[in-house]
């Protein structure tokens, strides 16, 4: 068994919703919250959220290849958000929320330009999917509030309403791909 794991950068909407589902995915060694692709070094949660730092709400997530793939890692991905909403999930708007693939090496961009091809000819959405596919640059660990936050917050109001439903759904779609409790 080689150990060589591999790092993907993503963003789609609240970061909450991507941590809480791919922190129980087989194969899955970490996931951290932060902000990706912006330009200005260190920001907090309230800079991002003015959508002026360039910055996208995102995960990285470290994985074993051998156990878990970048194209199933991302095939999760684009079934926790609405991959055609340019700049929105939801009632969350601004590029804070976009979607996005920042990929780490040649091999990444190419399997997910890939799977962009064949999930908008499959036509999974009525409309084509914009997330992006760009090079990874920077990444920052949100504060550690937001760390497993649907883990420690599940009755906060938004945990219940947005959150929740999400888990539940990727919870039904990906059952085999769970990590084993106990």
């Amino acid at each position: 068994m080689g150990h060589k794991r591999q790092i993907a950068t993503l963003a789609g909407g609240c970061f909450w919703c991507l941590e809480a589902a791919f922190d129980e995915l087989n194969g899955v060694e970490d996931v951290v919250s932060g902000y990706a692709g912006g330009d200005v070094p260190h920001p907090t949660y309230e800079q991002v959220c003015t959508g002026e730092t360039g910055h996208a709400e995102a995960v990285q997530v470290t994985f074993d290849p051998d156990m878990l793939s970048f194209r199933d890692l991302l095939r999760v991905f684009f079934s926790l958000h609405d991959p055609t909403t340019l700049n929105r999930q939801g009632a969350d708007v601004g590029t804070q929320y976009r979607s996005a693939i920042f990929y780490h090496d040649e091999t990444q961009r190419a399997e997910a330009e890939q799977i962009i091809r064949e999930l908008n000819s499959a036509g999974v959405w009525d409309r084509p999917i914009v997330t992006e596919v760009t090079a990874f640059t920077n990444f920052y660990p949100a504060e550690d509030y937001h760390q497993q936050y649907f883990a420690r917050n599940p009755w906060q109001p938004y945990c219940q309403g947005v959150v929740a439903p999400k888990v539940a759904k990727f919870r039904k779609q990906f059952m085999e791909r769970l990590k084993s409790k106990g």
